[in-house]
């Protein structure tokens, strides 16, 4: 591995080798007969009887053969020039490998923690896929974390409606369960589940599990009494760079915070600082939409997951809070005059930047099946598409010729939605309230069992299954939850199979 990062500025391709990738995309404005065309294109079916015009390619042109694998997530564009596939294997080697604390002689590899969630990305992002909940209330969480902060803090950007939290004062922004040898890891995240009856129009009964969390073994002392506790799964990773070219107006054009129309949908935009400027962006990125690029999240995974700096991070320990004192003053990976002087340099950010960027979306399957289309008509009919926005037309961009005007079915608006008590993290993050969370893209949905091994849904998995996720659904989405449960069980078993296909 060393002397393939060594390689770095020999292989990378001409669009890696510039300097930092800090800037906006560069978007080429359409013509007013692409404005009218598009849509045209975009307008809702209504037509049920056969998969809509090129439906089946999720991503567009991007879209990857859908492979019976645990490897379907893992497939680059599938429109990349080939003098482009090369960027994305070197960004696979650095999004694969596994980091180790410094000093250690793999120079290249070194600078994980002092504290840290993982040793690597891929070990939360399994097969490019979905995180897993731990399988006992006392198994370390190797894919899934708690957000910490408390009330207080400052607007970076003065942006509206900004809710100001703070870090927890002791134990950072992030739950860190692993650490160096000589660090304390800071203690250990704990899930009760309390089973949850929720019976169906038909008489069947579902049962929900409703999860509690708490941490234990702290290390560095008590927590703040208002500390507040949000946890996270990993999500898929595939689309990222679809998600991330979708016109900002076209986003934007579906807000409606005051329910003008009366649907019970508000839509609101998430808004943060972004860059290395902190220049206020719309937010796409997270299950509150608190990163607005692949860069941003990038980079701040590097740094609360693995301890490890960046152009966008640069202390070198990570999450550590001053109160931390062995954390702050351990050895770093850091060597003055190489590699940026960064334990992940610019490069290395850039890279791996380009491979999640470039993780395509399977194509559909089984989109012709009458209980597929049935399924499809009922996600209509119940207003699911409210949120679930199903098309968009990308950007035309230069020098990002696979994200460049594609027709694509992400099934998201990248909203914020209140979801309601049940699924209430009560921790807001930017403008998200604790009941808010960011629509996630459906696309891939159906092949979760395929890639990680398991069907858990939602920010925390705690839906076993597509039918339980559902369930959770409350705030804007109560009216077609309850729709859902009054379905007979041939309709709600079509709208399981749609989703399955996706």
């Amino acid at each position: 591995m060393l002397r393939v990062l060594l390689l770095l500025p020999l292989l990378a391709g001409p669009a890696l080798a510039q300097g930092p990738q800090d800037q906006p995309l560069t978007v080429i404005a359409r013509t007013k007969a692409e404005v009218a065309r598009i849509a045209r294109v975009l307008a809702p079916t209504t037509d049920f009887s056969k998969p809509e015009t090129f439906e089946a390619k999720s991503g567009g042109a991007a879209t990857v053969r859908a492979r019976p694998t645990g490897d379907a997530f893992s497939q680059f564009s599938g429109n990349m020039p080939f003098e482009r596939q090369m960027n994305f294997n070197l960004g696979n080697a650095l999004f694969t490998k596994s980091w180790v604390p410094a000093p250690a002689s793999t120079l290249a590899s070194d600078g994980l923690g002092p504290l840290f969630n993982a040793r690597g990305c891929q070990d939360c992002h399994l097969k490019d896929g979905r995180g897993h909940v731990p399988e006992s209330p006392d198994e370390s969480a190797v894919s899934m974390f708690l957000r910490l902060s408390v009330p207080g803090g400052a607007n970076p950007a003065e942006i509206k409606d900004w809710l100001a939290t703070q870090d927890e004062p002791t134990y950072g922004g992030q739950f860190q369960d692993f650490a160096s040898t000589g660090i304390a890891a800071e203690g250990k995240m704990r899930i009760d589940y309390t089973e949850v009856p929720v019976t169906l129009g038909d008489g069947s009964v579902v049962s929900l599990r409703a999860p509690k969390y708490s941490v234990v073994d702290l290390a560095y002392g008590p927590m703040a009494a208002d500390v507040m506790l949000s946890p996270r799964v990993a999500p898929q990773m595939i689309g990222l760079g679809l998600l991330e070219a979708i016109p900002e107006a076209d986003i934007l054009a579906r807000v409606d915070e005051d329910d003008a129309n009366g649907d019970g949908i508000s839509g609101r935009a998430s808004i943060v600082p972004a860059g290395s400027d902190g220049k206020a962006m719309l937010g796409r990125f997270g299950f509150k939409g608190g990163k607005a690029s692949i860069r941003d999240q990038s980079a701040a995974a590097f740094q609360g997951d693995m301890g490890l700096s960046t152009a966008l991070h640069a202390d070198p320990w990570g999450d550590c809070t001053a109160a931390q004192d062995a954390c702050r003053v351990a050895i770093s990976g850091q060597e003055p005059g190489v590699r940026d002087g960064l334990e992940v340099d610019h490069q290395s950010l850039d890279l791996v930047t380009f491979y999640a960027r470039n993780l395509g979306v399977p194509e559909r399957r089984n989109l012709d099946d009458p209980k597929v289309l049935r399924g499809k008509q009922v996600f209509y009919d119940l207003n699911c598409t409210a949120c679930h926005t199903p098309k968009y037309v990308t950007d035309r961009l230069k020098d990002q010729p696979e994200q460049s005007f594609q027709l694509i079915w992400p099934y998201t608006d990248l909203l914020l939605h209140d979801m309601g008590p049940g699924l209430a993290d009560n921790r807001p993050e930017g403008r998200a309230t604790g009941s808010e969370w960011k629509t996630p893209p459906l696309w891939g949905i159906g092949m979760t069992s395929q890639v990680s091994g398991h069907t858990e849904f939602l920010h925390d998995g705690r839906a076993r299954n597509l039918l339980e996720a559902v369930l959770w659904h409350g705030g804007e989405a109560q009216t077609a939850r309850d729709a859902v449960v009054a379905l007979p069980k041939d309709d709600r078993d079509a709208i399981i199979a749609f989703l399955e296909s996706l």
